[in-house]
């Protein structure tokens, strides 16, 4: 009997060493130490930074991408990127907002070439890199869209057992309405859809989409918008054969049996989709981008500057951040896809 090869393994991950004032450097470490090798990855940024922060754990420069599998068993390995000034926990330098956004820049260079199969970034502190670099920008999910010269990204936040999509993102609420188009629902769930089963493994996902008013607007009582706008595109695609259902009450479509049948939930604004997820699961939620032409994800949490430098941040959605990214390597080269509910 003749046994079918497995696939290759994919290049390591790329981690963006984020705001070196903030957590991103030692819950780096940190995930190193949980992951013991199990996810190849390596760190791009100041060597110096990640040391100080390792908080004696140890930090193996490198020289290139393909040094990282080995390096893993000596400790964190750290491609270098020199940073000007030096960091002080909790406290961003200007100077050094130039070099958070190249490390950035010069990551989606390795994924775009295959020296990196996948990207994780750490937190940035926007306002700081607005001061520091005149970063134009509203956050990663839109300057990463920018660099791979995709016109748009969709940010999807996954914890265990949910994932959910804001069809608009960093916008004031009082905007949602206007912003909020029949082509964009439709671009946001398809590209949900195509991500869920290229890298989740869901032969034929079943999407939950919400209503943008209270009750999905009762029948028009509370809004129109669910009966004018989102019922349309929901029943185009349904005509198409994709399982998606809704509009549904925001409020109810987060209990456990409703979150059992979906393998995702498409939401019509940012705190709509983020408080479901962060409330369950803050400790191991993970921003992941799509419709990108590579694999992004990123812990779902921000610097966190008053407790940097304190030994005290929890590493856990770093450490999840790295495993979704390295199951979805493995799903595009033909290994094992995450699992997910379909």
């Amino acid at each position: 009997m003749t046994r079918t090869p497995a696939p290759p393994l994919p290049s390591p991950l790329v981690l963006t060493c984020g705001e070196p004032a903030g957590i991103g450097p030692e819950i780096a470490a940190a995930a190193w130490f949980a992951l013991r090798g199990s996810v190849p990855f390596f760190v791009l940024g100041d060597p110096d930074h990640l040391r100080m922060a390792a908080r004696g754990l140890p930090v193996v420069s490198i020289a290139r991408p393909a040094e990282a599998p080995a390096a893993l068993a000596q400790g964190l390995p750290v491609l270098a990127h020199p940073f000007p000034a030096t960091s002080r926990p909790g406290q961003p330098d200007p100077a050094n907002a130039a070099a958070v956004v190249a490390v950035i820049a010069r990551a989606v260079e390795m994924v775009q070439s295959g020296a990196a199969s996948a990207l994780c970034t750490a937190p940035i502190h926007k306002r700081a890199l607005v001061e520091g670099a005149g970063f134009a920008y509203p956050g990663h999910t839109e300057y990463l869209a920018a660099l791979a010269g995709h016109g748009r990204a969709v940010m999807m936040l996954a914890g265990p057992g949910l994932r959910v999509v804001p069809a608009t993102i960093h916008i004031p609420l009082a905007e949602v309405p206007a912003r909020l188009t029949s082509a964009l629902l439709d671009e946001t769930l398809r590209i949900t859809l195509a991500a869920l089963a290229r890298d989740f493994g869901c032969a034929r996902p079943r999407v939950a989409v919400a209503g943008l008013n209270p009750h999905a607007g009762e029948g028009g009582v509370l809004g129109r918008e669910e009966e004018t706008l989102i019922a349309p595109v929901i029943a185009r695609l349904r005509a198409e054969g994709h399982d998606v259902t809704g509009p549904l009450p925001a409020d109810t479509m987060f209990h456990p049996e409703a979150r059992a049948r979906m393998a995702a939930a498409v939401c019509m604004y940012h705190a709509q989709a983020l408080i479901p997820l962060k409330a369950l699961f803050f400790d191991a939620g993970v921003n992941v981008t799509l419709g990108l032409p590579f694999i992004r994800t990123s812990p779902d949490h921000g610097t966190a500057f008053d407790i940097a430098g304190r030994g005290i941040a929890r590493p856990d959605s770093m450490v999840a951040a790295l495993r979704m990214a390295w199951d979805m390597a493995r799903a595009r080269t033909g290994g094992a896809a995450p699992g997910a509910a379909s």
